[in-house]
């Protein structure tokens, strides 16, 4: 492998759960040297969160942490000791990036606001990702990405027209905000290239998730629409939906599922021939898109008596060979066993310390020149040492003593 693309660029990471750790595990699979401050009085809480290796609880031993946090350098620090500042002095003066998503607010208190940053190092690009930002009415609310998906009106979205609102299976938020943070970075980057000058990135997660709702909100600013749950129903296509297939003994499930969508009066012709063209789909109630939205429950209803003659994979492969859009709604044990992401090496074996042989997810990005390289996450303060007198040049004795005093908690 040759040199990897962010190889030379050194960053200082006090971020924690999902939303800022991810944007400096992608800088770090991609060659970057990060060091993540951590601290053993307040744990990032995908350290304690479930699902623990073999169930048995431990700071090390989380499924969580580890997709946040690979190819990391870990130290502890107690930022509040005196000693600290000491020690991230050095830190800054080292680094090229810092990233943080506490509240707005909570970096100053420590002394660490980019103010403070940019007289130990003017040349610092500081990144914070916070609730609704660092300025306006709202922007000392804290929270995490559950929050955000409340604020943004995604969880009133999701689920049913007659039920209450489900939100979503994660805080969705964390997978949105990591993509705008490292695009910000890397022109941060190309900046201070051209310039010299280091800059402070302010990161809204309110605003970028509410980016992914460009469509709801123009249709409001447009047509005074206002958007609702729907379940599965999308107002530009009939039939839409998810739709119960026969079960597998593979999987040892009873039911299993296909999405299928039909946009067009191209598409319902294929779909009428794919299903042999029962009497039904003659019927007037179906003639139009307009005509299967007005009868779209019945219409579902026939949908799956044709689909529960079937696995999801005889039926995908009938619409998909006559050009009907369908795929299959696949268990995470599917995913992990999919052969296209096996081909790609979405999931690469990484050997932890403490858990052993593990899976970790890959970038959906393949570089051909400089590929990404994904080492386990770090346990909590493995580096300690390291970073101190490999990185940063305090001497053993000078370590021994910060140790001592309890600088590396």
């Amino acid at each position: 492998m040759g040199r990897m693309a962010l190889e030379g660029i050194k960053v200082v990471d006090f971020s924690w759960v999902f939303a800022g750790p991810l944007i400096t595990a992608y800088l770090a699979d991609y060659g970057a040297e990060v060091i993540k401050v951590e601290s053993h009085s307040r744990l990032d809480l995908t350290r304690v969160s479930s699902p623990y290796k073999d169930g048995i609880t431990g700071v090390n031993r989380s499924g969580g942490f580890p997709v946040a946090n690979s190819s990391k350098y870990g130290i502890t620090l107690n930022l509040k000791h005196p000693q600290a500042s000491e020690i991230i002095k050095r830190l800054i003066t080292w680094a090229d990036i810092v990233v943080e998503n506490f509240g707005t607010g909570a970096m100053e208190r420590l002394g660490l606001g980019y103010q403070e940053l940019k007289k130990v190092n003017p040349q610092i690009i500081m990144l914070s990702a916070t609730i609704q930002g660092q300025t306006g009415p709202r922007s000392t609310f804290t929270g995490y990405g559950w929050n955000t998906v409340a604020l943004t009106g995604i969880g009133n979205l999701t689920g049913w027209p007659d039920r209450s609102p489900v939100g979503t299976l994660q805080a969705y938020p964390d997978s949105v905000v990591p993509w705008f943070g490292v695009v910000a970075i890397l022109a941060a980057l190309d900046h201070r290239r051209l310039t010299g000058k280091g800059q402070y990135i302010d990161i809204s997660q309110y605003e970028t998730t509410s980016h992914i709702l460009g469509p709801l909100l123009l249709d409001y600013t447009t047509n005074n629409r206002t958007a609702t749950r729907a379940g599965n129903q999308c107002p530009y296509a009939a039939p839409h939906g998810v739709y119960r297939c026969q079960g597998d003994d593979r999987y040892k499930s009873d039911d299993r599922w296909l999405a299928i969508t039909v946009f067009d009066e191209t598409e319902w012709k294929a779909f009428c021939l794919v299903v042999g063209s029962p009497v039904w789909t003659k019927d007037k109630k179906f003639a139009s898109l307009e005509a299967r939205k007005k009868n779209e429950e019945e219409l579902n209803r026939l949908v799956e008596q044709w689909t529960v003659k079937y696995t999801p994979e005889e039926a995908m492969a009938l619409m998909q060979q006559a050009g009907v859009p369908a795929g299959v709604v696949k268990t995470n044990k599917e995913m992990f066993e999919d052969p296209q992401l096996e081909h790609r090496g979405y999931f690469q074996r990484v050997e932890h310390p403490e858990i052993g042989q593990c899976y970790q997810q890959a970038w959906p990005v393949l570089l051909s020149e400089s590929q990404a390289k994904i080492r386990p996450a770090p346990m909590l303060g493995e580096h300690n040492e390291y970073v101190s007198t490999k990185i940063l040049g305090l001497s053993d004795r000078e370590f021994v003593d910060y140790l001592g005093a309890g600088v590396f908690e």
